[in-house]
């Protein structure tokens, strides 16, 4: 255990030092303030871009609401609740790929639902309406300048729009403030012109948009005018315009298969810096909520998806995952020099499975057998004599008178008795006729006097056998 203790006490100072050096050198990267030039309308932003304000209030009044965290692909095989709804707010950080625009669409013709709110919408989530052809423009971009949180900044010399007919999604709605930088919604509509040839045959063709005035197409841009009379073809899939704002119209929905497409050309009017002014909350919560059932917000492409992990994504920007990199390298420093040999090779040691009290058990049986009470008694009085002549401060050819006046004087010990006992030991080694319950007696006397002079000649024989 000593000699892992500086192994660990060094680990321990390794670690140490790494996190005082993580420490020391982490730098806290602030995060960079929110534009409209490059806003983060995720709705777990609280910031004046995001759409958190909106999220939250639909949960609170009651309304079904998730975060659609996963791909595109899996809201034609989810096996859970389907959503009813598929809100894309903003331009998003992981774009549109084509298959992800023609899954979704599919699902929208199955009977979903799809709200669109961007200034410049992605092309691809806009199909065509039979003949009609939906785009956007913007009049004023963002700059760098502009703080999202000045209402005065966003809003500087805009008009309320207003509903442009009674719909669903315009419920309850008086004006919308929309903000300068919103975006106007083109309908594009392409008649089919009829033609009589010089041999009397029609012919059909559909005009061309730069066509001349008698002959063009109607190419219809709102902007607060009344809309052209659809005709009884095309009538159930011409766009209804909803909101018509002064520099045109902010939201239009119109059907695609069994189910329809929703835009609105401001994510201001449902970000948390507008959504509290005017009526925007209202048409908010119309274009979102729609007829009722799951709606869910699409967090996937806004760079929040299922796919990345979470607990990395929560400690990432910080020490932390660096500290457990470096930790895992210790630990496999650790496991790799462990199994190394970085010296000579070293013979097993060679444990003897044999103890002392097997051996004196072994001699005692074989004494007790061959009746040699003479040689045990030996073996203990010599051991016990040669430490009453260290004690008594004589030399080993000393006689045992001398030796025993010697013990006696400086212990207390009855001198006569003393010499008695040593000469009846010496006699029985010598040759005399002794049973084994005399030698036991004549033996645990020795060890009395041992103990009582504080001899103690069996540890002392062990430690110098051991140093030896």
């Amino acid at each position: 255990m000593r000699a892992r203790l500086g192994i660990i006490i060094t680990l321990a100072a390794v670690v140490l030092l790494l996190i005082i050096l993580n420490a020391a050198s982490y730098v806290k990267v602030e995060r960079t303030a929110e534009s409209e030039e490059s806003p983060d309308r995720s709705t777990y932003n609280s910031g004046p871009t995001g759409t958190r304000a909106l999220y939250d209030f639909l949960r609170e009044s009651g309304q079904q609401v998730a975060r659609w965290t996963d791909p595109t692909s899996s809201l034609l095989s989810v096996n859970g609740p389907k959503p009813a709804t598929m809100v894309v707010v903003g331009r998003t950080i992981v774009g549109y790929g084509d298959a992800d625009a023609k899954q979704l669409l599919h699902w929208v013709e199955g009977g979903g639902r799809l709200v669109v709110i961007d200034r410049t919408p992605d092309q691809r989530l806009l199909p065509k309406s039979k003949n009609w052809t939906i785009r956007t423009h913007v009049l004023r971009y963002p700059f760098n300048e502009t703080d999202p949180t000045n209402l005065e900044q966003m809003t500087a010399e805009i008009k309320t729009a207003t509903a442009a007919q009674p719909t669903r999604l315009s419920r309850g709605v008086q004006t919308v403030l929309p903000s300068r930088f919103s975006g106007a919604i083109d309908l594009e509509r392409e008649r089919k012109v009829t033609t009589t040839g010089k041999h009397g045959g029609d012919s059909t063709f559909d005009e061309d948009t730069d066509s001349t005035e008698d002959e063009a197409p109607e190419h219809y841009k709102r902007s607060g005018s009344q809309a052209p009379a659809a005709s009884e073809n095309d009538f159930s899939s011409a766009p209804v315009v909803d909101i018509v704002g002064a520099d045109g119209v902010l939201l239009v929905d119109y059907p695609h298969g069994r189910g329809r497409i929703v835009l609105l050309s401001d994510p201001f009017i449902v970000a948390n810096n507008g959504i509290g002014r005017a009526d925007n909350l209202i048409l908010a919560l119309n274009v979102v909520a729609g007829t009722g059932g799951l709606i869910a917000f699409d967090e996937f492409h806004q760079g929040r998806g299922s796919t990345h992990n979470a607990l990395i994504h929560y400690f990432a920007g910080t020490p932390v995952l660096a500290l457990c990199g470096q930790f895992a390298l210790i630990a496999l420093a650790v496991i790799w020099s462990r199994g190394r040999r970085f010296a000579r090779p070293l013979p097993l040691p060679q444990v003897d499975r044999r103890s002392s009290l097997e051996f004196v058990a072994s001699m005692a049986e074989l004494e007790q057998l061959a009746k040699a009470h003479d040689l045990a008694l030996e073996n203990i009085y010599h051991r016990v004599r040669r430490a009453m002549v260290r004690y008594a401060g004589l030399n080993n050819l000393s006689p045992r008178a001398e030796v025993a006046a010697r013990v006696s004087g400086r212990s207390g010990l009855n001198r006569h008795e003393l010499e008695l006992l040593m000469q009846r030991c010496e006699d029985a080694i010598n040759g005399a006729n002794i049973s084994g319950k005399q030698a036991l007696h004549l033996a645990r006397r020795l060890r009395e006097i041992e103990a009582l002079l504080g001899l103690r000649t069996r540890t002392r024989d062990e430690r110098q056998s051991a140093e030896s």
